[in-house]
């Protein structure tokens, strides 16, 4: 039996998400059938609202539904202690650790020369800006353990070895090819713990 039009409409948006495949994304699309109509509503409501609502932070470039967000306005913050992720979404599991109390800039994306990413399309214009803006005593590479991220985290090690006296990156209790997104709260706990300096 062939699947109405509409219902493979929804498969099909259900698998342009990260991680999903055709077979998830079919159980999520009859999941959605089982829905109320006001069930139904409240998820497409939630859909608008967050597309509304939630932009990036005009400091940090992290997801904010206030600018600039709570982290880059919140004065208890260590600021001259910047974390620097790729994706604005790394930024939530650092958070629910607890071990980090600085603030955070992303870069969006990771140098990456064979998809034609070089520094010029990151977020390191912005960066430098708030180097030279603020009193930044250290600066944490937190890019992921992958080839993307370790070119990245390379390159602004050489970029800001002059201007910030201590650059450090995280420890190896993230596993390599691994994603920040997915990593326990003691693993990152031991990550920030044994954070190592970059040297010339």
């Amino acid at each position: 039996m062939q699947i109405p039009v509409a219902l493979e409409r929804l498969v099909y948006e259900f698998s342009r998400f990260p991680g999903v495949g055709r077979k998830t994304a079919q159980r999520l699309a009859f999941s959605i059938l089982r829905y109320s109509q006001q069930e139904t509503q409240n998820l497409a409501d939630a859909l608008t609202q967050v597309k509304e609502q939630i932009r990036y932070c005009s400091v940090c470039s992290g997801f904010t539904d206030i600018d600039p967000c709570a982290i880059c306005s919140h004065a208890g913050r260590e600021h001259e202690q910047i974390c620097v992720v790729e994706q604005p979404n790394n930024i939530f599991p650092i958070e629910k650790s607890g071990v980090f109390k600085g603030v955070y800039h992303v870069l969006m994306g990771a140098i990456s020369p064979l998809d034609g990413i070089g520094p010029e399309q990151l977020n390191i214009k912005n960066l430098r800006k708030r180097v030279e803006e603020s009193a930044i005593k250290e600066m944490i590479i937190a890019t992921n353990p992958t080839v993307k991220g370790e070119a990245t985290a390379l390159f602004l090690q050489q970029e800001f070895s002059r201007e910030i006296t201590t650059i450090t990156r995280l420890a190896c209790g993230i596993p390599a090819g691994g994603d920040l997104e997915y990593v326990d709260d003691v693993t990152l706990m031991e990550a920030f713990s044994g954070r190592h300096k970059f040297y010339n």
